[in-house]
């Protein structure tokens, strides 16, 4: 749903009169709120909250840097691009604190992937490339599910006895 709603988010964001822009990010912003929920049953309800809160700042960025993005100002991307970072390493820090399975360096290296396609995604919008669009979008895709297997799989090494395998 991220990515899906990310950039749903970029097209709304970047197509001239676009009159749902609000409600997009409404519904990405949700989308934060549900990962944090997903984590709760295992980290609580203060871990969920917080993860939601910087997963809602990685989405306020984004949108910061698509509306910087859409009316070139350079400088300003710049400067969002480098809090966007600072805040996908707040991220990585704070899932390897909370699970020794999951390496900060390795979820840098994924979130930072992350940030790149979705860079990719709004730089092909912007040009109007349709075809680097959607591959944007399906790396993106694919990169996601990898993000979320790996986490996945950290949190049931952590707690294995709150997982069954079929």
């Amino acid at each position: 749903d991220h990515v899906l709603w990310t950039s749903n988010y970029i097209t709304s964001a970047t197509t001239a009169g676009s009159e749902d822009q609000k409600q997009v990010l409404a519904r990405l912003l949700k989308n934060q709120e549900d990962i944090g929920n997903a984590v709760k049953p295992v980290y609580g309800e203060k871990a969920g909250n917080k993860l939601t809160d910087l997963l809602k700042e990685h989405i306020i960025l984004a949108g910061k840097i698509v509306d910087a993005a859409k009316t070139g100002k350079k400088a300003l991307v710049n400067q969002l691009n480098k809090e966007w970072y600072r805040n996908a390493d707040d991220i990585a820090a704070f899932l390897s604190q909370a699970n020794p399975y999951l390496k900060s360096e390795d979820l840098k290296k994924l979130l930072y992937m992350h940030l790149k396609l979705v860079t990719n995604d709004l730089s092909a919008s912007l040009a109007k490339d349709w075809e680097a669009r959607i591959g944007a979008i399906d790396e993106g895709v694919s990169h996601i599910i990898l993000m979320a297997d790996t986490i996945s799989t950290g949190v049931v090494k952590q707690f294995p006895e709150k997982f069954t395998q079929y």
